[in-house]
């Protein structure tokens, strides 16, 4: 087996290499101005997971949360009355305090060089490692964004919405069906709040016998309303894959295919003919071409960690992450 993993390893580095140029960044950007930037960030990231494993699906929302506003500039890590993290969809993001440990001791070891913005790609790519996910090579080279609004957070994908909708979110930032799935897969990992899913619990319908959203497993209604009872605490927290929760793998897409998936957005990508296909080909559906969910999760991260990058004299490379220079 361990030789077995070893080639996934070199098929994910492989496999990513071959995406990761387009946009200015490149692997190994820091081998010579700061050679310790990756090690720094993947130790910190360890360390801090020992003590609080919630930071790394924190971490890696943080990360697609960043890149869907103003492209992948750290401008969600930016303090302020009206900045992207005071946003709805931000304000229960965890790992802040990651970034900022990671960046005082880069800045230490090598001052003015590694941007906030890579230091989080980084971050998001060992958050996945410590869940037992598969690594790959995390292009670098991004500068840090000087504008951060909340207003600007409306493109980032809802958990009501429908999948056309998640599509053209997707399409918008050169993400594909293919990516939009893979990257909702990141919910193998992490907790929601009641608040966010218990409306699928009570009321939702007048068309079944219990009310409940008519996509959700019978035998799962119960199991949910007694984590999330009607009048219960709205910010109690509920693992997004109840399989396995506090590991990168699979079983998310076979909650979708048994109608155990928490969030509406992500049980809708079982409906849709075309998402489908893609949960089916992370399960290894007989008669379909296999799709392996590391390695294209790997893919796709870098893919996404290219959207709208600032690279050259554009943008600053931040003293403290949480406030422009």
């Amino acid at each position: 087996m361990e030789g077995a993993f070893a080639v996934l390893v070199l098929f994910v580095a492989m496999a990513v290499t071959s995406v990761h140029c387009q946009a200015g960044t490149r692997v190994g950007f820091y081998s010579r101005s700061c050679p310790r930037a990756e090690s720094i960030v993947k130790s910190t990231v360890q360390a801090h997971f020992r003590s609080d494993p919630t930071v790394a699906p924190g971490l890696l929302r943080m990360h697609f949360h960043d890149c869907f506003v103003h492209g992948c500039d750290a401008s969600i890590l930016i303090n302020g009355p009206n900045t992207e993290k005071t946003a709805p969809p931000n304000r229960l993001l965890r790992g802040y305090d990651v970034i900022d440990d990671a960046k005082s001791q880069i800045e230490a070891a090598c001052p003015g060089i590694v941007s906030c913005a890579d230091i989080l790609a980084l971050a998001a790519r060992d958050s996945v490692v410590v869940t037992r996910g598969i690594s790959w090579q995390v292009p670098t080279g991004r500068r840090d964004g000087r504008i951060s609004l909340a207003s600007d957070t409306a493109n980032l994908p809802g958990f009501t919405e429908s999948v056309e909708a998640q599509k053209q979110k997707f399409l918008d930032k050169g993400l594909n069906t293919q990516d939009l799935v893979t990257l909702v897969g990141a919910h193998t990992i992490g907790t929601t709040a009641c608040q966010i899913f218990k409306y699928r619990l009570y009321n939702f319908t007048t068309t079944t016998a219990t009310g409940a959203d008519p996509t959700i497993d019978a035998t799962f209604i119960p199991q949910l309303r007694a984590l999330c009872p009607e009048n219960g605490d709205g910010a109690r927290r509920v693992a997004l894959d109840t399989g396995s929760p506090n590991r990168f793998d699979t079983s998310f897409f076979s909650n979708l295919r048994n109608g155990r998936g928490v969030l509406e957005s992500d049980q809708k990508l079982w409906s849709d003919a075309s998402t489908k296909a893609v949960v089916q080909r992370f399960l290894g559906v007989r008669g379909l071409l296999g799709l392996t969910f590391n390695v294209e999760f790997g893919r796709s991260m870098v893919k996404m960690s290219n959207i709208g990058v600032k690279t050259g004299t554009d943008g600053e490379i931040r003293k403290i992450c949480s406030a422009i220079n």
